[in-house]
């Protein structure tokens, strides 16, 4: 048995390393024209300021990547070979399997084109959403076919368009059925999809599974139960229906929601979310994980950018958003990205969720809600450090794959990642647009003082001074 003194010795070297490994990294920041300044340290991640033209080029990387592994055309799931006669449906006829995972109806490929909407209207550069145009025209022509052959053939969710034609949960209907095409219908990008954008919007509005008051949850895997992924699966989609239809009823549900979820799973004295909550076991163990805390101020993000300012609960919603992102922000590693387990610094640094943080925290700023001067350093760490992620090829690397919601630290903690989890490649393309847009942020200044970045209002003047 290990004497307390022996224990205590191998935890100070570890702490002694755990520092170490902060205090020396690969990179020097080239903004400091000094290179004998013995004040400058070197850093884990790229630590300089971002350059538009290098984040657009990472963008168009990612994209080129996605629209190489995602075809469209039907072919013969025993053979392989194409399907083109669309008039008579044939029971083995699927879209061709993605390579990797990335499916293009999956509510991962609704925040896809979320990105590629964002990154054109930032940049202008109609090339983002050519996907985009392709994925919703491939579809809008198969629809009538895929709907024809489950009528025939009764192949429930074998079928390819299943989330689309008999959509049955919020997974299947909100990020992509909803978001993603009422989004695309209204910046007039592809085909109008209305027939999928309404069955889509009746399950979220009023078949999903709720509590008794209204909050949408869950049976699976535990009855009754309420996941933070939801916030998003469900808000922004009643927040677009609510843009798109006029219909002030479905904003009231977003917001309700919003302050549903966050009375049952925000805890206030960390700052962050829960990752679930189970109405027969409400006082069970919980776990911050980081992507689902994402989707959160990801679903108050999007929320905000449509509710009418004189609704009732947009300073609620508002009020809830600076509060998350305070307690997210205060939780960035020294590497600059986020852990697998938000309050948990022995876990994994991971991608989708400090993507997430990022674009929200940038789009925050942008839109005024919160100061760049307190925020803006932030988010330019958080892009450095995924900058580093995004390899050649254009894959997203370090992001966690499908987790559910689960009732002990190691299932979380064992999360592997991969290169195939589609989740990662929507909020970095969202996080690299707001970036862009950030640093052209007409009514920001960026000054480089004492050898880090200070974000401020235009006109403000600044004299800082080094104190040792």
């Amino acid at each position: 048995m290990r004497s307390k003194y022996t224990t205590l010795m191998a935890a100070a070297i570890l702490a002694l390393s755990v520092n170490a490994a902060y205090a020396e990294g690969p990179y020097r920041n080239p903004d400091n024209k000094n290179p004998n300044d013995v004040g400058e340290g070197t850093y884990p991640i790229p630590y300089k300021m971002p350059v538009v033209a290098e984040i657009t080029q990472s963008l168009q990387r990612i994209r080129g990547y996605l629209d190489s592994v995602t075809p469209t055309r039907i072919v013969s799931k025993k053979t392989g070979q194409p399907i083109t006669d669309l008039t008579n449906p044939v029971a083995d006829a699927v879209i061709e399997p993605a390579k990797g995972d990335f499916g293009i109806t999956v509510y991962e490929m609704g925040v896809v084109h979320a990105g590629l909407i964002k990154a054109r209207q930032i940049t202008g550069d109609a090339s983002f959403t050519a996907m985009t145009e392709r994925h919703l025209n491939f579809i809008g022509q198969t629809y009538p076919y895929f709907k024809r052959q489950e009528e025939q053939f009764k192949l429930e969710r074998a079928n390819s368009l299943a989330r689309l034609i008999d959509p049955r949960s919020l997974d299947d209907a909100g990020s992509f059925c909803t978001t993603a095409l009422i989004r695309s219908r209204l910046n007039k990008i592809g085909p109008d999809l209305q027939p999928i954008i309404a069955t889509c919007s009746d399950w979220v509005a009023n078949k999903q599974v709720r509590l008794k008051d209204g909050t949408l949850a869950r049976n699976r895997p535990q009855a009754w139960s309420l996941w933070n992924d939801d916030m998003y699966m469900g808000v922004p989609a009643l927040a677009e229906m609510a843009h798109m239809t006029g219909q002030k009823k479905y904003y009231d549900d977003a917001v309700k929601n919003v302050l549903n979820m966050s009375q049952y799973l925000y805890n206030d004295k960390l700052g962050i979310y829960a990752h679930g909550w189970n109405a027969n076991n409400p006082d069970a163990p919980r776990f911050y994980w980081g992507r689902a805390n994402g989707w959160a101020v990801l679903a108050m993000s999007d929320l905000l950018d449509v509710l009418p300012k004189n609704h009732p609960g947009y300073p609620k919603v508002l009020a809830q958003l600076r509060k998350s992102i305070k307690g997210i922000s205060e939780l960035q590693s020294g590497a600059g990205l986020w852990h697998q387990m938000l309050d948990r610094p022995d876990s994994y640094l991971e991608t989708s969720a400090s993507a997430i943080f990022v674009y929200v925290i940038a789009h925050a700023i942008n839109e005024g809600w919160i100061s760049p001067t307190t925020y803006g350093s932030i988010a330019q760490t958080g892009w450095q450090a995924l900058s580093a992620r995004i390899n050649e090829q254009g894959q997203v690397e370090g992001t966690c794959v499908g987790t559910t919601f689960a009732s002990d630290q190691a299932y979380y903690y064992a999360r592997p990642t991969s290169v195939h989890a589609l989740h990662g490649y929507g909020p970095m393309l969202l996080a690299g647009a707001e970036m862009i847009r950030l640093i052209k942020n007409p009514d920001i200044s960026v000054e480089y003082k004492v050898r880090t970045y200070h974000y401020m209002p235009k006109g403000v003047q600044t004299n800082y001074r080094e104190h040792h």
